[in-house]
This record gives C-alpha cells, structure tokens and sequence, in this order.
C-alpha cells in the first residue's frame, strides 16, 4: 500500500473550460494568455513527472528515486513541486514532498544523509538546501514543530559548506566532492560554488544578516577571480586543483548561468539596487542567450549537448532550474521581467508541444526546440524541464518570495549543521571541521568531464 501519490491531474472541469481557447498539440494543450490552461498544463507535467518516484511506496525510502537517477534530483524535483505549490496553490504533493525533505534531512539537519554515504557531495547537499530555503520563502506549509524546519535546513546546509571553504588550492573555493575517496574530489565546479552564493544571498535577505552577504560576495568575486566566470559572465565547469584551477574546462550549462543570475538578483534586492549587483545581473542574464535559440526564436536548450545527442540523464534535467532561477530573479531584479518573459514564454510553448510521447501521448521530451516532433525521451528531467517552464508563466500572479520582516513563518537556527548546539543567535556559526572529519557522505551530480573528449571543439567552449 502506497504512502501517498499523485492523484488525478488538474480538476477535470477546469481542463475542459479550456478547450475553447487553447491549441491542442498532441497530449499537451497550454493557452499562455489563460492562468487556468497554465494551471492545468503544469498539473499534467507534474502528474507524469511523479509517476516516476518510488519513495513514497511501501518498502522504498522517502526521497529517493530508482536508477538511473541520483540522489541530488529529487532534491531539485522538490523544489520544483514547492514551486507548483507556490504557483497553482495545488496542494496535491505536499505530503510527498514535505515527508520525503525531512526523512533525507540527516541526523544533523544538514542534507549529509547516512543512507547516501556515497552520493552528497557540495552541490548535490546544495540542490536540497535551495529546496528547503524555496519552502521558507514561499510559505510552503511548515513541517511539524518538533521536526527540523525550512529556514534551520538551509542554513544547516550553509554552515556546513561554509566549513569546507578551502584556501590551500585556488585561493578559496569549494570543492565539488566532500571526501577525499570520491572521484571529483580534486575538482572545484561552477555549481557546488553557485549553490553557496546563491544560499548566501537568499539567507542574507531572508534573516537580515550581513554575514550571509558577507559570504555570498566573497564567493561571487573568487569564481570571477578563478576564470570559472569570464568577463561577460559566462560561467565555465570547473577546474582541477592538481593544477590549481589553471585548467578551466569551458563546457557551458543552463544551471550554471541560473543559479549565479538568482543569487545576484537577491543581492541586487538585499543592497537596495545596487549599480554593481545591477550590472551584474544584467550581464548574466545577456550571457544566456547562449541557451537559446534564433530557430525557433528564445526557446531554451542545453547547448552542451542537445546538438550532439549526448545528454544524460542528470543534463536532462538542467534546463529546468534555469527556468526556474530566471523567473524568480525577476521578482528581485523587476527591470528583467521583459527580457526574461519573452524567453521564458517561447520556450514554454515549444515544451508543451514536446510533451506528446509516450504511451500516453502526453510524456515531455527534452527538446524543445523539435517543436511537436518528439524527441523519442522521457523521464524525471523532461518533466520537469517542461512543468517549470510552463509553471513560470504564472509568476506575475504570486506574490513576493517572504522574508521574516515580511510574513516568514519558517523558524531559523543559526547554529544547524554537523551536531552543532541548538540557538537562536542570528549569527551563523561556521564549523571549523576539517573535510571529511564529520561528514558522511559524497559523489554527486555527474560533470561529465568525459564530455571535454567528445565534442572538444565544439563552438560553445570559449578558448
């Protein structure tokens, strides 16, 4: 017997009011000018994106997915329901969602969950501390009061990696793996990095404490400084300390750009309009265009891969969090809403009508850019690519992502992470352990640094 699931799509009553003004294509029907259609569409990707989690039948475990998939996506899977949440006031997965977030919290509250020794590294633990800071910021229902809460798990998963800040190769950084057994571990990426400025900013706007900025700056300025970022805000993978960061692989990914273009929004929001934090998110937003099209105009695809077919399925899933990353930007950052929306929409259009494969007719495919002729996949990623699309549409209609001067329900604890003590301080307190001393766990997202031999020569790695 399950412990909870999907349950039926959207409200049957409401997709057939929206027959009259949407396009049917294939599976999939969105009418972007109809809240509703929106509403339904979502419900719909969200529906078939569930049908793949196992961690809500009896005998799997709460927040896992099966194989092929890692550990780190359902992380960013359940920060894409607390976005549908947000977005469709649809309470239908918060049960899975809020269950599967507290069992993978850990014994320290801190996303280094025992029954994944072998996969948290910095930006899988990352991927769920965005989800719980997400939860915080749009109200999504707290947990119980004697269960670990939203705000205490972000900030538990800071000050963890704010312990692991290394300064004995390429003057700072975080490494991309925790343990020095994990393939990685000599690696330091543009996303494990990313992930802690973001949480840096968005904590420092949420709490109010400099610290947190204090943080996210001196993240944003060692990635400029370590040529993971360029001049014009391109983001690179990542490089190797055998050689001190000196070999920067210039592979280009959607989630990159997003989670630096949402972290210096919130800054740009947390320093009052800042000229710097403005040119900076300005310049990363232009930076992106690299994701998207000329044919068909602004529909986002991952450049990395999708021409040469060599996606997997962790690249499945990554045009999905800059999606996400874009539209929340716009509610720090208002003078992009234009210029993200006309991205943001396009794209969405063209995802819907990817959904048409499968047995149901309706199952996404990763390439938007296809337009109804689907790409022959499905999976997690796909659908999760298209619902975040489809769902950002609706971002003019929620309000402002809370803080807790401005309606935040969600309790802190400064001191959270690695069996620090229990305390109300505002003040973050950052361990002192040396990595791998506390931690128990690493290995995450695949970088694929096997794909630098593949397509080397590609036109997208800037020399």
């Amino acid at each position: 017997m399950d412990r909870g699931g999907p349950s039926s799509p959207w409200p049957l009553s409401i997709a057939a009011a929206l027959l009259g003004g949407s396009t049917l294509v294939h599976g999939m029907q969105l009418d972007l000018s109809s809240p509703d259609s929106i509403k339904a569409a979502a419900s719909n990707a969200a529906y078939n994106m569930m049908t793949f989690y196992t961690g809500n039948h009896t005998g799997d475990v709460p927040g896992n997915l099966p194989p092929p998939y890692y550990w780190w996506e359902v992380g960013g899977m359940f920060g894409t329901l607390i976005d549908y949440y947000y977005y469709t006031n649809d309470s239908t997965y918060n049960d899975v969602v809020t269950q599967g977030m507290l069992w993978q919290a850990g014994p320290d509250a801190d996303y280094m969950t025992p029954n994944q020794t072998k996969t948290d590294g910095n930006d899988d633990q990352g991927f769920w501390g965005m989800a719980a800071m997400s939860a915080a910021e749009q109200k999504f229902p707290d947990p119980p009061p004697d269960k670990p809460q939203w705000l205490a798990l972000a900030q538990g998963v800071f000050n963890t990696q704010a312990g692991r800040w290394d300064t004995q190769y390429c003057n700072g950084g975080l490494r991309w793996q925790i343990f020095t057994f994990n393939t990685g571990y000599d690696y330091k990426n543009s996303i494990s990095n990313g992930i802690f400025f973001n949480l840096g900013a968005r904590l420092a706007l949420y709490t109010g404490n400099d610290t947190y900025a204090q943080w996210a700056d001196k993240t944003f300025n060692w990635t400029q400084a370590s040529g993971m970022m360029d001049s014009t805000y391109h983001f690179y993978d990542g490089a190797h300390t055998t050689l001190n960061c000196s070999d920067i692989n210039k592979v280009q990914w959607t989630y990159n750009a997003g989670v630096f273009l949402l972290g210096a929004a919130t800054m740009y929001n947390y320093t009052n309009g800042s000229p710097l934090w403005r040119e900076r998110v300005a310049g990363i937003l232009n930076s992106s265009d690299i994701f998207f099209a000329s044919n068909p105009a602004n529909v986002m695809y991952e450049v990395a891969c999708e021409g040469p077919g060599t996606c997997d399925t962790d690249n499945y899933s990554f045009k999905a969090y800059l999606a996400r990353w874009m539209v929340a930007a716009t509610k720090y950052a208002p003078f992009i809403h234009d210029q993200v929306m006309t991205k943001i929409s396009a794209s969405a259009a063209a995802a819907a009508q990817q959904c048409s494969g499968g047995q149901n007719k309706q199952m996404c495919g990763m390439k938007w850019t296809n337009g109804a002729n689907w790409d022959g996949t499905q999976g997690v990623g796909q659908q999760m690519g298209a619902l975040s699309v489809i769902q950002a549409n609706l971002i003019d209609k929620v309000f402002v992502p809370v803080t807790n001067k401005t309606g935040g329900t969600s309790k802190g604890n400064a001191n959270a992470g690695g069996g620090s003590g229990q305390g109300g301080s505002s003040t973050p307190s950052y361990l002192t352990d040396t990595i791998g001393s506390k931690d128990k766990a690493g290995a995450g997202i695949l970088t694929t640094l096997v794909l630098i031999a593949v397509i080397g020569g590609a036109w997208w790695m800037v020399a």
